[in-house]
């Protein structure tokens, strides 16, 4: 192999390589993206789930007790 031959098919490889990076960088960065949305998504969640928690303790609180209908009447 000559020495233009050599150096065209280093700078080939060379061209691929770079080509190659750049796109795993765009990939990179709408990955990243998708993150950062269900990360955003997940934190609306918890707090939903957090709400619905507290909503569903204020609920149960303000039941009547359930045990006290099980109990026998005093005339018994």
């Amino acid at each position: 192999m000559s020495e233009d031959q050599l150096q065209s098919s280093l700078d080939n490889r060379i061209i691929e390589l770079e080509t190659k990076l750049s796109f795993q960088e765009d990939l990179l960065q709408e990955l990243n993206t998708h993150v950062i949305t269900q990360q955003e998504q997940i934190d609306k969640l918890n707090t939903l789930c957090d709400s619905l928690r507290e909503q569903y303790k204020e609920i149960i609180s303000s039941l009547p007790d359930a045990s006290s209908g099980d109990e026998t009447p005093p005339h018994y």
